[in-house]
Parts: structure tokens; sequence; C-alpha cells
């Protein structure tokens, strides 16, 4: 594994590094927070221009068709920035889909305009006091005629309000909790029978409960032939935890930046925090852990880029990434003191957001079972 980036991949990150810099630093953040759109149009504009709402999508449909490499470092500056983007459930996760399993028609209809950022497609996966698992999907297609009829509740819909379309996991009637009972369609958000209701996170983003009722839909509506709509998704998410480990790596890492600055500045009897040996080992083993998460996240994204296996390399990017997040966080609310909740201060908000992102998109107990199998061969 080559560990030095190409000239090309530095201007990449200095590149985004500065559009969230300009477009979406911590004012607009905050501004953002528990709003009901929840991004800023400015930036999707920029990222839009420069081909990075296209990062994944294969170029005959507008895309990029960057290497998990170079997503890597897009994401480890959407991290560092805590950018509020649909990008990841949009271009990653909806694009990858379509792009893997759509029909032509959806491919043709969909990912330009994911590519271009004139729509936004977001998912629906997650149901109330459901697991991450296939059999965690139990909102019910039914067969309607020659189309179908849904059924049920989703919450956690980022940015439902804006999008376009939903991409809906849904189970067939009368399949049970196997695999192949999955299917995933196409609907539109205001269609009759939707309803969202928006939802409020402890990293106040903007998420939604989505209840359906009744909805129908036509057979074009559906992605993927007949039992292979939760493999389709499976292998995207493989994509997605090594985004989200790279967005956690950036997090941390500027939190790491901020407290080690507060610990040099912040003077207490007459010397600074960080002269006192209980801060510095916090510093030291905050860096420590850090690096290595940082390294497996390259390792994992490389070997993405390389068609190489990531069942294990994955899930232990996410898994050791967002807990390196979160334990750091929680450090240096602890150096920082009691000012360091308070909503002046931005070590709060990355905080808020490094526990969120551990309980996402496959949380600590989901991935430490993907783990398990691997390495047991289970």
């Amino acid at each position: 594994m080559e560990l030095e980036f190409s000239p090309e991949q530095e201007l990449l990150r200095e590149t985004v590094r500065g559009l969230c810099a300009r477009h979406a630093d911590l004012d607009v953040v905050r501004e953002l927070e528990d709003d009901p759109a929840g991004y800023p149009e400015k930036l999707w504009l920029q990222l839009a221009e420069l081909g990075l709402l296209g990062l994944t999508i294969p170029e005959q449909w507008g895309g990029s068709a960057m290497s998990m490499l170079d997503a890597m470092l897009v994401y480890e500056e959407l991290g560092r920035a805590l950018v509020p983007s649909p990008h990841f459930v949009s271009s990653v996760m909806s694009g990858g889909v379509l792009a893997g399993a759509g029909t032509a028609a959806q491919r043709d209809m969909w990912l330009p305009r994911i590519a271009s950022g004139d729509a936004i497609v977001t998912t629906a996966w997650l149901e109330p006091d459901r697991g991450f698992g296939p059999a965690g999907v139990q909102l019910i297609a039914e067969p309607d005629g020659d189309g179908w009829r849904l059924s049920g509740t989703k919450r956690h819909v980022p940015f439902a309000s804006a999008a376009d379309q939903l991409l809906v996991l849904a189970r067939v009637a009368g399949t049970g909790d196997s695999d192949d009972g999955v299917t995933i369609l196409l609907v539109d958000p205001n269609s009759a029978g939707v309803a969202l209701t928006q939802q409020m996170t402890i990293a106040s983003d903007t998420q939604y409960r989505v209840d359906f009722a009744g909805v129908r839909l036509g057979s074009d509506a559906v992605v993927g032939a007949p039992g292979t709509a939760w493999a389709a998704w499976n292998e995207v998410m493989y994509d997605g935890i090594i985004l989200l480990a790279a967005q956690a790596v950036g997090g941390a890492r500027y939190a790491l930046d901020i407290t080690v600055q507060y610990a040099k500045d912040r003077q207490q009897f007459d010397k600074p925090l960080g002269a006192f040996q209980a801060i510095a080992h916090y510093l030291s083993d905050a860096s420590t852990a850090l690096d290595g998460a940082e390294t497996l996240v390259w390792e994992a994204a490389w070997a993405r880029s390389a068609d190489r296996p990531v069942t294990r390399l994955a899930p232990m990017a996410k898994l050791f990434a967002c807990q390196t997040f979160r334990d750091i966080t929680a450090m240096s609310q602890q150096v920082f003191g009691g000012v360091g909740f308070t909503v002046e201060y931005d070590i709060q908000l990355y905080f808020r957001r490094a526990k969120e992102l551990q309980l996402s998109w496959w949380d600590s107990r989901y991935l430490e079972e993907l783990v398990a199998t691997d390495v047991l061969g289970a």
C-alpha cells in the first residue's frame, strides 16, 4: 500500500478544504442545525461544478468515476468541516445502488441528474425498533395489479424534504425475514400517502420519519431483479462505511487540532494546560489512536480501489475510526472543561456528531458481528 498521495490527490484535498471554508464553515453548520432543508446550496452547486457530486458514479452517466482513495480524501475534508450535505445518501448510496442494480431507464433518468446536482435521491432504510440486517426491513410492498402498494414507516431518512426521490427498502408481502424478500423501490416523496415528519437528533442534522399509507407505485419503480435487492444494497454499504470512516477521521483530526491549540493557549497556575502530564498523556494517546484509525481507513480505501476484499477491512475501519472520533471528542470536552459544552465553542459540534456517526449506518455491535464472522469464517 502506497502511503504517499499524488500531487493530483493533494490538490483535490486542498480544493475541497477551500470550498468547505468558503461555503460551509462552522457558522454555516450552526445556522443549518435542525433546518428543514439542511444543506448549503452554494456548496452543493460548487461540488456539482467540480464534478464531485458524481464522485463515484460511472462516467457514462456523467460521473467522475474516481477511485475510493480519491473519494476518501474528499470525505476526510467533509468530516473535518462537519459539512451538512446529502452527498452521502444521494451520490454514494443511491447513486451506487442505481448504478449497480437499476434498470437502464432508471440509470439514464437519475444518475446524470444526481451527478449534476439537479436531483437528490435519499435512502429510506431503517425502521422503528428494528435492526440493520435484512430482517430489519419490514415495510410491506404488496403486489397491486401491475404495481405495488407500500405500507409502513421509515425513520432517520436524511434530507427527505429536499429529495426528488426516496430509495426505499421494503419487504415483499409474505416473504418473512429472508434476504431475497427485500426489494428496493423509487418513490416520489410528494406521492399520495407519503407523510414526512422532521426528527430532532443529537447532531441536530436533518432527518425525517416517513410514513407510507398505501402508497401506489408502478412496476417501473422496482430497482434490481427479484431477490437481488439486499445484495446490491449491502455491496454499496461497504463503500459507504469506508467513506464514513474517513469522515470520522477528518472530524477527529480537527477536534484534536483545536484541543491541542487550546492546551497550549489556556493558562492554569502560570503554565499552559499541556504542560500538565495528565493532559499531555491524553493528547498523546489521542494522537496515537488517530494515526492508527487514519491508516486503517487508508488501507480499506486502497483495498477497495484495488478490487481486494474489504468484508473485514471496511467494518474494522468504521468501527475503529468512529470509536476514535467519539473518544477524542469526549477527551477534548474534558480538556476544555465546562466551556466545551457551551454552544459558543466548536468542540461540542464535533462531540455530538461523533456519537451520531458511531450509531449510524451500521453501529458498533453490527460492525463487530461482521468482523467476527469474517475472522471466524462463519
